[in-house]
């Protein structure tokens, strides 16, 4: 029999919708083939768009500074977005455990937009092209939206997870994970010809003569205005789960069940049990949330002061730029691989292929810092380090939230995943990556800076070791209600 998930009156609007009655046969067989890609497709398009109004802010600033803003300044509102984001992440998904992701999914991204959208209000407003006295003032304006913006882009994560666990097994989630986890590659690599074209369309239109502020509407109002039609269109996608179609669960209709699954898998959880039952007690999901912050500290470690490296070495930024862009796009082909060998080799076992990738993003930073000690950098050397680096680093990435999936119950997949996100972005970017690196290398040097990258891989993969399955369980075989009956009743 369903389980029913329980209605809150407090969440009327977002209440996840009630179960149907269960149909079988060929035809329910392959409308629940045909909604499986549906939600995927939502789900990817969806988080994609997330990463166009994300981290504009960032792209803003060169044309900031020319206003007249100061870099501590706009240091600080930047910083805003990575804080709000890392607490969201976390408490959203919370939200996210007990509320249905077509609607909550959409809302995050509309809100988004409309923060982001708002960022271009404060220049023009306060006309600081005019009166540059007032650049702190706006700034701090845009510092408070830019807050709002990372608060709001932590509800896309959270409402995704809830799908995928509802909708794929874990046998196969791995390999569903990483093609999904591509979506915010491409999100993020639409930034940049959006802000220049949506300057080039828009720009004139809006702001006539003044040039200088073109740039408002290529970077925050054409990318929000985008957004818009996309939340649209995640909502049309996306369905809460297979029992809200009158579908059964997808272990059931794989047969495909986890030693973790029962009928209570498919009740919606309060907030205590959640937290106190599966979330705070579980001693490998705290393990994988701090390899989580040593993971992001080494992704963002490379990937922030690469330029500052470069350019420290005497390199020409013009002459690195490829080396950049190949970090970033090096994780769309390095995620797939790994979440179809944590599925195909390692059959589910996530700690293996996180401790195998992370070992070979040691050897690639190795490689990134001798070629930054020569005393004329060779270009080659870091172009292969950091697309090394690039293509291996993503996997773990991703791997971590998919373990964190796999450690609770689906209606706690959301808190489970926030935790682990918010140790990779405050911890991990906010005080490791970013200002701690940042610390070392003007204090101590840009040696004891790959220093610490590498232990940063070496405490990620000591911190896996707890986690590591040694004797995976056979799959239930036949109905699980039936047998976990007597389970349920002690």
């Amino acid at each position: 029999m369903d389980t029913q998930p329980n209605e809150s009156k407090n969440m009327s609007l977002l209440s996840p919708p009630p179960f149907r009655p269960e149909t079988t046969g060929p035809e329910a067989d392959a409308r629940y083939r045909h909604l499986r890609v549906q939600v995927f497709a939502g789900a990817f398009i969806g988080y994609a768009a997330f990463y166009l109004v994300r981290k504009n802010f960032a792209m803003a600033i060169p044309m900031l500074e020319q206003l007249g803003i100061g870099k501590s300044e706009l240091g600080i509102a930047l910083g805003m977005n990575a804080v709000a984001y890392a607490l969201s992440k976390f408490l959203m998904g919370s939200v996210s455990d007990r509320s249905d992701a077509r609607k909550f999914l959409p809302l995050g991204l509309v809100l988004s937009a409309i923060a982001m959208a708002g960022m271009a209000v404060p220049v023009t407003w306060l006309d600081i092209l005019h009166h540059p006295e007032r650049g702190n003032v706006a700034v701090g304006m845009m510092a408070a939206l830019n807050f709002l913006v990372g608060w709001f882009g932590g509800m896309g994560w959270p409402p995704c997870g809830r799908v995928m666990t509802h909708w794929f097994s874990q046998n196969e989630r791995g390999t569903v994970m990483a093609v999904w986890n591509c979506a915010h590659n491409v999100g993020g690599g639409l930034i940049g010809p959006m802000a220049s074209y949506g300057a080039v369309w828009f720009g004139s239109w809006l702001y006539g003569a003044h040039t200088e502020l073109y740039f408002l509407a290529g970077t925050f109002i054409f990318p929000s205005a985008t957004v818009i039609p996309i939340a649209i269109l995640a909502y049309i996608l996306l369905r809460d789960t297979p029992q809200s179609q009158g579908l059964p669960a997808v272990e059931k209709w794989r047969g495909d069940f986890s030693r973790h699954y029962d009928e209570r898998s498919e009740a919606v959880l309060s907030t205590r049990d959640i937290m106190l039952r599966h979330v705070l007690p579980n001693k490998c999901l705290w393990a994988i949330a701090l390899s989580n912050a040593f993971i992001y500290m080494v992704r963002y470690g490379c990937l922030d002061w690469a330029p500052a490296l470069l350019s420290d070495q005497g390199v020409d930024i013009k002459s690195a730029g490829w080396a950049y862009f190949a970090y970033e796009y090096a994780a769309i082909p390095g995620t797939l691989i790994c979440g179809i060998i944590s599925d195909r080799v390692f059959r589910g076992n996530r700690a293996w292929p996180t401790m195998l990738f992370m070992a070979v993003v040691a050897l690639f930073i190795t490689i990134y810092w001798y070629s930054s000690s020569l005393d004329t950098p060779s270009i080659s050397l870091v172009t292969l380090s950091l697309t090394g680096i690039g293509f291996f680093i993503y996997g773990p990435v991703m791997l971590v939230g998919v373990q964190a999936l796999d450690l609770v119950p689906k209606n706690a997949a959301g808190t489970a995943a926030g935790l682990t996100g918010f140790f990779g972005y405050f911890l991990g970017t906010a005080i490791l990556a970013n200002t701690a690196i940042g610390y070392i290398s003007s204090h101590a040097g840009w040696n004891w800076t790959f220093v610490c990258l590498l232990l940063a891989c070496l405490l990620s993969i000591l911190l896996m070791l707890p986690t590591l399955e040694r004797k995976r369980p056979q799959p239930h075989a036949g109905n699980p209600f039936k047998q976990q009956k007597n389970t349920d009743e002690e």
